[in-house]
């Protein structure tokens, strides 16, 4: 069987209690964000001002916490400057037609680093700007007080996968047991998903023969791990985050925690009968690895297990999206310490933003489920006719 979930509360009552991530996870540390900065302008960063289609640049550009070639590069954008070896292609476009502004525009500038790369979210009222140094240059955004229509984050549908490793001290994070898996999508309209991959899928592997679906990485690693995925859900998957349980505890504490609602009481078995009581919580590093990981006590086993892992990175999610985009390069700078990745600092901060973008009521999650069976002494999960139904349904990006 499959399971899927519509959410039906309504938006506001979604934000309050937590009902995505995003990178994930991403996962948990891209889609998870902190407490909002105080200060961050509020008001449009054209009030009081005139449109004008005049290329002259703004009579004062301030933006706090930029380094100067940042604080250039915003200017750039907003005074109509050629961004044409400044940004990327996809970005570029967007703001080619913007209308550039004349008058004071303040903004607020928050730094950190993916995978050793510089990444930047410029906020200026209702505009973000996002972008990727060294040599900083503009991959993304949107930007309503320059009238650009749409925003600039990649387009859709896109898809990452989240992979939790069971690597144990001085095992190597990514050569060992996907012990969760996890599609993350988007489908660039706002909407998105979750879809679960029980650990006991019984499929044909990127590295040749058959067996379980998170074999793939210990004899390949994750880039054959999302090919595994690829092949069986037919998803042309964009990268991987990867996480070990140390650094998903130390990623959630630092982030805060996540705020979820917990559906029903769950006695963790394997963190020593640990007790995450039903309704809302925010759940601490520890809980949050053992609700994603409990099995056992679960009346349907790896399934239930999947279930929760989406309910996590969905309420991840939701937090990044009441934090706002400003918090994105802290989440991406912590998971950087503890994770690995294949996606470049530009991916991984559109997809981000992307989240950012999401309407809590057209994001759904998934459970890929199966009928039990054996191979040898193995106990296996067989995909069927129900499960293949879920992949068709989320080749637009969107479960809901």
């Amino acid at each position: 069987m499959i399971s899927t979930h519509r959410p039906t509360a309504p938006a506001s009552t979604a934000a309050r209690t937590a009902g995505t991530a995003v990178v994930a996870a991403l996962v948990l540390a891209a889609c998870t964000g902190a407490t909002p900065q105080a200060g961050a302008p509020g008001p449009s960063s054209r009030a009081g001002t005139t449109t004008s289609s005049s290329s002259s640049a703004p009579s004062g550009v301030t933006v706090a916490g930029a380094p100067a070639a940042l604080r250039t590069l915003v200017t750039s954008v907003y005074a109509g400057g050629d961004l044409t070896k400044t940004a990327s292609a996809s970005a570029a476009a967007a703001l080619e037609a913007r209308t550039p502004t004349t008058g004071p525009v303040a903004a607020t500038a928050k730094v950190g680093s993916w995978m050793g790369t510089p990444v930047a979210v410029v906020t200026a009222g209702d505009d973000v700007t996002l972008a990727v140094g060294p040599s900083w240059k503009v991959v993304g955004g949107w930007w309503p007080s320059l009238g650009v229509a749409k925003p600039s984050l990649g387009g859709g549908p896109r898809w990452v996968l989240a992979i939790g490793s069971d690597a144990r001290p001085g095992q190597p994070l990514e050569r060992t047991r996907a012990d969760v898996l996890q599609v993350i999508g988007i489908d660039g309209k706002g909407g998105g998903g979750v879809m679960g991959m029980a650990r006991d899928l019984w499929v044909p592997l990127a590295t040749g023969g058959k067996g379980k679906i998170n074999a793939a990485m210990v004899m390949g690693g994750p880039t054959a791990q999302v090919s595994t995925v690829e092949k069986v859900t037919g998803l042309p998957v964009e990268g991987y985050v990867v996480l070990g349980f140390p650094g998903f505890k130390q990623v959630v504490d630092e982030q805060g925690g996540i705020p979820i609602v917990i559906p029903r009481t769950v006695v963790a078995s394997h963190a020593r009968d640990l007790v995450i009581k039903a309704g809302p919580q925010t759940l601490s590093g520890k809980q949050a690895l053992a609700y994603a990981r409990e099995r056992k006590t679960l009346p349907d086993g790896d399934f239930g297990r999947s279930r929760h892992q989406g309910e996590v990175i969905l309420a991840a999610a939701v937090k990044a999206k009441l934090a706002g985009p400003i918090a994105i390069p802290g989440a991406l700078t912590s998971f950087s310490k503890v994770g690995r990745s294949n996606l470049s600092a530009e991916q991984i901060l559109t997809f981000s933003a992307g989240l950012h973008q999401l309407n809590p009521l057209q994001v759904g999650r998934g459970v890929a489920k199966g009928a039990f069976g054996w191979a040898g002494q193995q106990s296996i999960v067989v995909l069927g006719a129900q499960a293949r139904s879920l992949f068709r349904s989320f080749r637009d990006g969107n479960l809901s």
